[in-house]
């Protein structure tokens, strides 16, 4: 086996792939990269068995051949190569060589034959989506806080893929708040599968600015993320998710429109205020025109912070600081819309004139 390639790409590539290549003592093989090179074709490969990460690679020259080598060790030696050298990569009796202008060493390897074998996503079957990367990452992110990271409760720890009234929507709860974002309208296919959490992070991670697309595809029990030159396989987590959409309440007495921003910079405030009492904070709607949002008296002191806006009801509701700071992150609107009840039923956050986000967080017990 034998490559030819400059330090940038080979670096970036090994970056993308050694991320997830952590060896278990039963297993040390997944410490290590799979480097395989087909008719002029070069991959470079890592799983944990849950998930695989494959890069491929353009390369000036190849002489076709497999050699699996340690992931870590090869990214960290070819990271601190000079940028702009010529590498050349090479291997004989399970040993790479690697040679870039006066600098030289040598990698001991494994065959491939202990590297463990890849699950196919079989392309016949597949259910197929599209879209852009900004759009995808935008999403990802906004429902993704709302992800748990109890791992009594599988189903919670990843993000829902689904579709109803021909929308792909993503959702992520945690039991105490809820994120939907509707990312794709009129589609023709129907899912319902959960993603873990940890694989999209690492699809996030593996985003860059060349790349447009993101192209999922999904069948029974694996998704793939295609992107660019980069692929990722994982297991679906294999559990029931909950009915979420009945969760959101459909009607509410009390709305208000409030400014994100200002709503964001006063609920920080009354958040330095709120530390010793868990992080509570309490919003409360008083006519005619006053949302204020306020902390709890505690030994650091008190603030009460006020928005104007049109209120028709009176009403407050105790909510998590950090909570609400993360769903305001997560929306994207100048002005947005907030629901409630009562202090015992959820706050809905939505876009103002835009139905493609909704967020919604349980009240803290009075």
């Amino acid at each position: 086996m034998e490559i030819e390639v400059t330090q940038e790409k080979l670096a970036k590539a090994l970056n993308n792939v050694s991320r997830i290549a952590v060896g278990k003592v039963t297993l040390p093989i997944l410490n290590n990269v799979l480097i395989r090179v087909n008719n002029k074709k070069v991959s470079l490969t890592t799983t944990n068995l849950d998930m695989a990460i494959v890069d491929f690679l353009p390369v000036s020259n190849s002489k076709d051949g497999v050699i699996t080598v340690p992931a870590k060790l090869l990214a960290e030696f070819i990271s601190n190569l000079p940028k702009g050298e010529k590498i050349t990569i090479s291997e004989k009796d399970h040993k790479i060589t690697i040679s870039a202008g006066k600098y030289k060493s040598v990698i001991n390897g494994s065959p491939a034959d202990d590297f463990p074998e890849l699950p196919e996503l079989s392309e016949k079957n597949a259910v197929v989506f599209k879209l852009g990367v900004e759009e995808f990452k935008n999403g990802i992110s906004s429902v993704a806080i709302a992800s748990s990271n109890d791992l009594t409760r599988p189903a919670l720890t990843g993000i829902y893929f689904n579709t109803y009234d021909k929308t792909l929507a993503i959702a992520a709860t945690d039991g105490y708040r809820l994120a939907e974002k509707k990312l794709i309208k009129n589609v023709q296919s129907e899912i319902a599968v959960i993603v873990p959490a940890t694989t999209l992070q690492e699809v996030l991670r593996s985003l860059s600015d060349e790349m447009e697309e993101v192209e999922i595809s999904f069948n029974d029990d694996l998704v793939r993320f295609r992107l660019g030159e980069v692929e990722i396989i994982s297991k679906l987590i294999d559990a029931s998710y909950p009915d979420y959409r009945r969760l959101i309440p459909k009607d509410n007495d009390i709305k208000v429109e409030v400014s994100r921003d200002e709503l964001l910079r006063v609920t920080k405030l009354a958040a330095l205020f709120a530390r010793t009492v868990n992080g509570a904070i309490m919003c409360e709607t008083k006519k005619p025109n006053i949302f204020s949002v306020k902390s709890l008296a505690s030994e650091l002191g008190e603030n009460d912070s006020t928005i104007e806006t049109k209120v028709e009801k009176e009403g407050k509701i105790r909510l998590s600081a950090r909570f609400l700071t993360d769903a305001l992150n997560a929306l994207d609107s100048k002005d947005i819309e907030i629901e409630f009840t009562t202090r015992l039923t959820p706050m809905v956050l939505r876009n103002k004139k835009k139905d493609d986000y909704t967020h919604i967080i349980m009240p803290l017990n009075s």
